[in-house]
């Protein structure tokens, strides 16, 4: 190959490159999740102020707690006031919290455990997190194919089953559902473990062994969180196939002769899905507060049960960081929802989601 035919290749590859890139950056998904993301700066912007602000409105503070301890001199409790910030009036204290965490990422310094906040949420969240996904996944593999079902099925024997059935998931709260299943636990143990979220042995385990041992831990937790949405979640699609069955265009379809598994899974289905595309976004957001009962009763070392210590306590920075994770995952789970939307139906457009 001559020089000239790989610098005219090079150049080729190189302008492939640079149209690609534009029609990334001048596509409307990438415009859609500028905009997006410009608008979560002020969202949390504000979330962050009105959670400062509402926390202030609690009476007392941390500091509280400790004078009433009389092993604890004054002066001590003069330093720690000094040390946390909380001589300061109020504005100067967001204040401050606010450049810390933009310019370092720094959520400040938790008052319990005298640990960075930061530090102590990145332990926390991945217990959180499998323990919540595992409870979507259960969710919507059960709830969606038994909507179908019902749906299929309707004012049918089995519809009116499911239908008990959902009812009774939600007319049980969640902590209701988890403490019979921990008593449920300790009648059939060692069936199932009381709480925790590995045995005592998990050390000497094979890697297997380990995945094994958290998975077991995780069956009754998972159950707790999947009741109530798994019932919730059947209804509505239920609901969302009949009105999509009742379209003129689904009995064109059954006109034609097309299988009825197609109709249903192919046609119905298909269109069925968006509202539950749009709460699974939802879901995404109440990760984090969902999970709070099934840890606290489980014994499930994940955030909820922190940040329940860190409400009590006033641990004014480590509340904070939690509201705010939780604004940022409503977020996220709104924009992933607006995207799948778009991946699920080309002809959406996403200027005019909402």
């Amino acid at each position: 190959m001559t020089s000239s035919t790989k610098s005219s290749s090079t150049r080729n590859r190189l302008k492939a490159s640079q149209n690609g890139l534009k029609m990334l950056l001048t596509s409307e998904t990438s415009f859609y999740i500028a905009k997006r993301l410009l608008q979560a700066v002020l969202t949390l912007l504000l979330a962050s102020a009105l959670s400062f602000a509402i926390i202030q409105f609690a009476p007392g503070d941390y500091l509280d707690t400790l004078r009433q301890n009389p092993q604890i001199s004054p002066e001590r409790i003069e330093e720690l006031q000094q040390q946390f910030g909380l001589d300061q009036p109020a504005l100067v204290q967001y204040w401050r919290w606010l450049v810390r965490m933009v310019t370092r990422g720094d959520f400040g310094t938790s008052f319990v455990y005298f640990r960075d906040v930061a530090d102590l949420l990145w332990e926390r969240i991945p217990a959180t997190l499998l323990l919540a996904v595992a409870s979507v996944v259960v969710t919507w593999a059960i709830a969606i194919p038994l909507g179908i079902v019902a749906a299929v099925n309707q004012n049918r024997t089995s519809d009116r089953v499911l239908q008990v059935i959902s009812y009774t998931g939600q007319g049980f709260p969640s902590f209701i559902t988890a403490l019979l299943l921990l008593i449920f636990a300790q009648y059939t143990s060692p069936l199932f473990p009381v709480g925790g979220m590995t045995s005592i042995n998990h050390a000497d385990l094979s890697p297997v062994g380990k995945i094994l041992d958290i998975a077991w831990h995780m069956i009754l937790p998972t159950i707790a969180l999947s009741i109530t949405s798994f019932a919730g979640l059947q209804r509505i699609t239920r609901g969302e196939l009949l009105d999509v069955l009742r379209q003129d265009y689904i009995q064109t379809a059954r006109a034609k002769g097309l299988p009825e598994k197609r109709v249903i899974y192919v046609h119905a289905l298909r269109n069925a899905v968006n509202p539950l595309i749009t709460l699974l976004g939802f879901e995404f957001s109440a990760l984090l507060s969902g999970a709070f009962i099934a840890e606290f009763f489980f014994n499930w070392p994940g955030l909820g049960r922190l940040i329940l210590s860190a409400v009590i306590a006033q641990d004014l920075y480590l509340v904070m960081a939690s509201l705010m994770m939780g604004a940022l995952m409503l977020i996220v789970g709104n924009l992933l929802a607006d995207l799948l939307l778009k991946v699920v139906d080309p002809r959406i457009r996403l200027a005019n989601l909402k």
